[in-house]
């Protein structure tokens, strides 16, 4: 029996080569996210009993009942929801006025955008070392306040239950108001300044035509801000684990700490599992919401 060769139309290869050129990255994806995420789904329904080089069991739900009755799973999974609805709408709303304020026409603008970018490539390693020296009872923050007359005594930002999570939230903050703000300044940058000129002829002038132009037509962009700052907060991790270990008494850990808690240090990895995937059910969530929402704009 002869085999034919198979051959492909000059159509079929075209569409064929963009596939190509996919694939390496593919199979790297597949590799290193795909399969360890489709491994940890199935290990969610597994146990080890003894340590981690005998096979595991079925345990069906086991873990997500466990997790169901975790005070303290809950405990991180409200801490993370107060990182969320504190961090996201400050992400939100102050980039976009610094993005207003940087892209004014003045002599030396690209040295203070440049400026405000600074933090998003710092590493957090180095951030929150630099954080932990500030936020020292000894560092220049308190030592600002205290010799200022503000304070009477330092403040315990790192080391007291009551600010240790807003401490953290604030770095967090400070990282990601350049980022943010680079989305926004593109944004602006794309709206014609024949509106503004229009609008200028409507009586509309300062601040009055942002709230007619600008915030209007930025809809896609804030939409797409508050779902990329949502999810980022939502896994936060970098800041807790260098500047608090979760703590003291575990007022400033979150999820993805507890997760990492529970892998690493006490080993329970099929109970972190069950932790992430209904972290990624949450994230998920937030994603399925931004799609729902409509990114239209048109100016008021």
């Amino acid at each position: 029996m002869q085999l034919t060769r198979l051959k492909l139309s000059d159509r079929q290869r075209t569409a064929l080569i963009p596939y190509l050129f996919l694939l390496p990255a593919l199979l790297m994806l597949t590799a290193t996210t795909f399969y360890p995420a489709l491994q940890a789904f199935y290990l969610s329904f597994m146990r080890y009993d003894y340590d981690l080089t005998e096979a595991p069991r079925w345990v069906g739900f086991a873990n997500f009942v466990r997790l169901w009755g975790d005070r303290l799973f809950w405990k991180t999974l409200g801490q993370t929801v107060l990182y969320l609805i504190t961090v996201v709408p400050i992400l939100t709303i102050a980039p976009l006025g610094l993005a207003i304020l940087v892209n004014q026409k003045l002599q030396g603008i690209r040295w203070f955008r440049a400026a405000y970018y600074v933090p998003v490539i710092v590493s957090s390693v180095v951030a929150g070392i630099a954080w932990n020296w500030m936020y020292a009872e000894n560092g220049l923050l308190n030592q600002l306040l205290v010799g200022s007359g503000l304070l009477k005594t330092p403040i315990p930002w790192l080391t007291s239950p009551r600010f240790a999570l807003w401490s953290v939230m604030a770095v967090t903050i400070w990282k990601g108001l350049g980022y943010y703000m680079v989305v926004y300044l593109a944004g602006l940058q794309a709206i014609p300044g024949d509106l503004y000129e229009a609008a200028a002829l409507d009586g509309s002038d300062g601040w009055r035509k942002h709230w007619d132009i600008t915030v209007p037509l930025m809809r896609p962009y804030w939409l797409l801000v508050s779902t990329i700052s949502a999810i980022s907060a939502t896994k936060v991790f970098e800041e807790v684990f260098i500047m608090t270990q979760g703590g003291p008494r575990s007022s400033s850990k979150t999820v993805v700490y507890y997760l990492y808690e529970q892998a690493f240090e006490n080993l329970e990895m099929t109970y972190a599992c069950a932790i992430g995937l209904v972290l990624f059910l949450i994230v998920l969530g937030l994603s399925a919401l931004r799609l729902a929402l409509p990114s239209n704009a048109q100016p008021l």
